[in-house]
């Protein structure tokens, strides 16, 4: 997949055209992007960064990163994506302008979008003026229940295994591992330690089966009580792996919330919890 940052970097061919934030890209995003897959022209996203909430005030904790976005939109079949970088002059676009700054440039014919679908202050662009602009507009009807709003909801709660029926997937936190103090090695269960940005959504505070690179993986979001940390970590044991993962990029995904984190008696009892803990995540099931 082709990814720009401005029209002019792409070139200028009859484009299906999906349009919006995809924060997520649930279940009804999904819907959207097979809209303009299956029209008769490049399938091409046209997506915004950052979320449009940020620029206009009300900034949200997110889903997705753009880079994960960006993998999830190719791995849909989605040829082109043009991302906008998103500042208070964009926001304040009407249908017009954002038309022939942003679509026409890049030889938007079709836009799909999720109907009730609006951008900019006060919702200046939507469906209907885009299709008295000439567009031949495309709307797709809501998943009644999904929403990136409600995602945030459930995984704000720990119900990680319910946000994943939204999202369609697992739901995922993924940072780049850094080294942090190795007290995992020491106990036997190595971690990668995620740096995750400030903007991202985590679940609560507690222990977690998943999975990342294809091992199973139990995961410990928190401040690691038994040794009075602070500092939020996000810490992730992947079974029968051995490697360096180091500076690389990692996306985790939460299959279910095992339990609290917690201190213990002495080491011993971590140790055995820990062990529990992983025994747990090899019996788990991932998200249907």
């Amino acid at each position: 997949m082709n990814v720009a940052r401005a029209p002019d970097e792409l070139p200028f061919r009859e484009r299906a055209v999906a349009i919006g934030t995809f924060d997520g890209i649930h279940v009804g995003h999904r819907r959207v992007l097979e809209t303009v897959i299956a029209a008769p022209a490049a399938a091409s996203i046209v997506t915004f960064d950052p979320h449009p909430r940020t620029v206009l005030g009300s900034p949200t904790p997110l889903l997705t990163t753009l880079e994960r976005r960006l993998e999830l939109f190719g791995a849909a079949g989605i040829e082109d994506t043009l991302v906008v970088e998103l500042d208070s002059a964009v926001a304040a676009l009407g249908a017009r302008e954002f038309a022939e700054t942003i679509l026409s440039p890049f030889g938007a014919r079709i836009v799909a979008a999720g109907a009730g679908f609006r951008f900019g202050v006060g919702g200046r662009v939507d469906v209907e003026e885009l299709t008295r602009l000439g567009f031949e507009v495309r709307p797709v009807p809501i998943v009644e229940g999904v929403s990136s709003e409600r995602i945030r909801e459930l995984a704000r709660a720990g119900e990680v295994r319910a946000a994943a029926r939204l999202l369609g997937r697992p739901f995922e936190v993924e940072g780049e591992v850094e080294r942090g103090d190795r007290r995992g090695r020491v106990l036997g269960f190595p971690t990668a330690n995620l740096g995750v940005g400030d903007a991202m959504l985590l679940p609560p505070y507690g222990i977690y089966a998943g999975a990342a690179r294809g091992h199973r993986a139990a995961v410990s979001i928190g401040v690691n009580p038994h040794f009075a940390g602070g500092r939020r970590r996000v810490e992730a044991f992947l079974l029968d792996y051995d490697g360096d993962l180091y500076g690389q990029r990692l996306v985790v995904e939460l299959w279910e919330r095992l339990r609290d984190e917690r201190a213990f008696a002495d080491e011993a009892a971590l140790v055995e919890q820990i062990g529990r803990d992983v025994e747990a995540t090899r019996a788990a099931e991932p998200p249907p």
